[in-house]
């Protein structure tokens, strides 16, 4: 069995597609995993599974989410390694830094610089960001909120054919102790 975090993009948000965690413990649970847990009301699952990958895993979710609630959400699906891998490669001292102002944006597959070439990186100082393996690094020092690099980022030409998902620093920690708890 591997444990994995299923990262749920845009419920519960602003009174908008609402999904219960209860019920959706019960619907991962109906598919077959094994430990299944959620954090938040925001998105987050963990569970154990031996069968599938995490791109089938988060298709499979995908279609008995839109299924069972009928409506569409896009999701995520990694596992305890990648969810660690991510943390370390952090380019940004985490350490130094309040949870609010370092965010990761969990891919769907591989980016390649280029897609980001034409923001002016130094526009947006003291605002930064790196790439890592599916995963944008953002640092904001005023919060995600005031962004106007996250904004730049979210165009939807940077993300076209990609599924993009941000969360704070303290969850992207949280996910990798979960996800070891469940191993």
């Amino acid at each position: 069995m591997t444990t994995y975090a299923a990262l749920l993009r845009g419920i519960n948000v602003g009174g908008r597609n609402k999904l219960p965690m209860a019920e959706l413990r019960q619907l991962m649970e109906g598919l077959g995993h094994d430990r299944v847990r959620t954090h938040l009301q925001s998105g987050q699952a963990v569970f154990a599974s031996g069968h599938g990958d995490e791109e089938s895993l988060a298709a499979e979710l995908t279609a008995a989410i839109e299924r069972s609630f009928g409506f569409p959400v896009d999701v995520i699906v990694r596992d305890h390694t990648y969810l660690t891998a991510v943390v370390e490669a952090c380019p940004f001292p985490a350490a130094e830094l309040e949870a609010r102002q370092l965010h990761v944006t969990y891919l769907s597959a591989p980016v390649t610089p280029e897609r980001f070439a034409d923001i002016d990186r130094d526009a947006h100082l003291p605002e930064e960001f790196a790439l890592g393996d599916r995963a944008l690094y953002l640092y904001a020092p005023d919060g995600l909120g005031r962004s106007k690099l996250a904004e730049a980022l979210s165009r939807r030409r940077i993300t076209k054919d990609l599924i993009a998902t941000t969360r704070n620093w303290n969850t992207v920690v949280k996910l990798v102790e979960l996800t070891a708890q469940e191993g």
